[in-house]
């Protein structure tokens, strides 16, 4: 406790230079300068990119952008600045007076003292163009640029909000976070979608492998987490995942993440499904309080035609029935509200197979996927030893031999679920830097 408190002491007093509270000419963020209720002309320093030019007699409008919010700050200069260089995508330094705008369409605005060019841009040659609203297969092209768009912005920041709420809602519910293996030597899913690990060099050891046993880019965080389940009532893991599939659709990528979460002294699927709903209850009611608008531009330009709090039709539970076997499936309707669909019992009997449930979303597919865990020793024990793998998962046993519990655990795929609450039709265009077939740009 003492050297707590004196590591404290120390990264109080340990700054070089004292930190104002308030800076007159400090750097405003386009979305703080755009939130500011009392304007009675503080000079301010705004930096950006430019959106839009427009060039008057006497006056030159620019609108500038810092990608903090949908929204771009107005900056009204004398004609007498060189235009030249302010041009579409160049970077800017702007010095001037915060004042409130006389438009009804924006509450303050800058008046320019100095201006100052960063970054010139070639706006003939830059492949995003002004007022022009390009396709998101076009922007595909570029992944280096196209966050430079009003859309991409707007998908990015609802990302990142998500990604904030995600973590709150476990952190508020006493989740330990788990920084499970991204190279790992098990292969959780069973489905042989894996990409192998090797070193660049091909120096091989003894054995033939580097790490001794083949490894490979992990496609779940899952046995990690039943791992820690034996410590930790409550764990959950948020990170990248990998699956070598051969496909161009639009709900599959080469690396994407998952949200993943494992729960001890768990016996029935309601508690399951009631942590799952609840966590995406949390999660989409904190975005839509912080990024209204850039849900709204999503819905507006992305998903015009979609009717959100649609139920599902009969001849889609229909299929859903004939297709899921005895796999419990809940159907979402949009935004925040789930019920239970429940499938056809397995004729085999229970004792063949564990309790599992499937978050299903329209145009999506699955969202979630759950289920609670095999914890009996023998029956495990013959399984592995039917197919060869009592050696390799001598570990898993052991997890059921000393002081196991009943737990349960889902994962949800983070990209399906950007795309179910936004209205994107591709999953490509949920994340910074997509991987797939035949496409590792950058």
């Amino acid at each position: 406790m003492l050297r707590t408190r004196c590591l404290l002491r120390a990264l109080r007093f340990c700054s070089s230079a004292p930190c104002p509270r308030h800076k007159p000419s400090g750097t405003l963020s386009v979305r703080d300068a755009l939130r500011a209720q009392h304007t009675s002309g503080e000079r301010v320093k705004v930096q950006g990119w430019i959106r839009s030019v427009r060039s008057q007699k006497e006056v030159l409008f620019l609108h500038i952008n810092d990608g903090s919010s949908l929204e771009s700050l107005q900056i009204v200069a004398d004609a007498s600045f060189d235009c030249r260089e302010l041009a579409f995508g160049s970077s800017v330094e702007v010095q001037g007076q915060l004042v409130k705008s006389p438009s009804k369409r924006q509450n303050v605005e800058l008046k320019a003292e100095n201006i100052t060019v960063i970054g010139n841009c070639d706006a003939k040659a830059f492949p995003i163009k002004y007022k022009e609203r390009h396709p998101l297969e076009y922007l595909r092209q570029y992944p280096h640029l196209r966050c430079r768009t009003n859309v991409l912005g707007s998908i990015l920041r609802v990302r990142s909000e998500a990604t904030a709420a995600i973590h709150s809602f476990f952190k508020d519910r006493g989740f330990v976070h788990i920084h499970t293996p991204v190279i790992t030597s098990n292969d959780c899913e069973g489905a042989g979608e894996l990409f192998q690990v090797e070193p660049s060099s091909k120096i091989k050891a003894p054995e033939g492998n580097f790490f001794d046993v083949p490894a490979f880019l992990t496609v779940s965080g899952q046995l990690h987490l039943e791992v820690m389940s034996g410590a930790f009532t409550q764990v959950f893991t948020f990170g990248p995942t990998f699956r070598a599939e051969n496909s161009q659709s639009r709900r599959h990528l080469a690396e994407f993440y998952m949200v993943e979460a494992e729960i001890s002294f768990i016996e029935n699927l309601q508690d399951l499904t009631q942590i799952m709903e609840d966590l995406f209850k949390s999660t989409t009611m904190m975005v839509l309080s912080n990024c209204p608008e850039d849900v709204e531009l999503c819905h507006k330009f992305l998903a015009p035609g979609q009717k959100w709090g649609a139920d599902l039709q009969t001849e889609h539970e229909k299929y859903l029935v004939e297709h899921c076997g005895n796999i419990p499936v809940f159907v979402i309707n949009y935004p925040l509200a789930l019920k239970p669909f429940y499938m056809r019992d397995n004729e085999d009997g229970p004792q063949h197979t564990v309790a599992a449930v499937d978050l299903l979303v329209p145009r999506v597919g699955e969202l979630f996927g759950g289920s609670l865990r095999e914890e009996r020793y023998h029956f495990l024990e013959q399984q592995l030893a039917r197919s060869g793998l009592t050696e390799a998962y001598q570990w898993y046993l052991d997890l059921r031999r000393f002081g196991s519990v009943p737990h349960g655990g889902f994962g949800m795929g983070f990209e399906r679920y950007l795309q179910c609450i936004l209205g994107v039709d591709n999953i490509k265009d949920v994340i910074p830097f997509p991987r797939f077939t035949h496409s590792c740009l950058l």
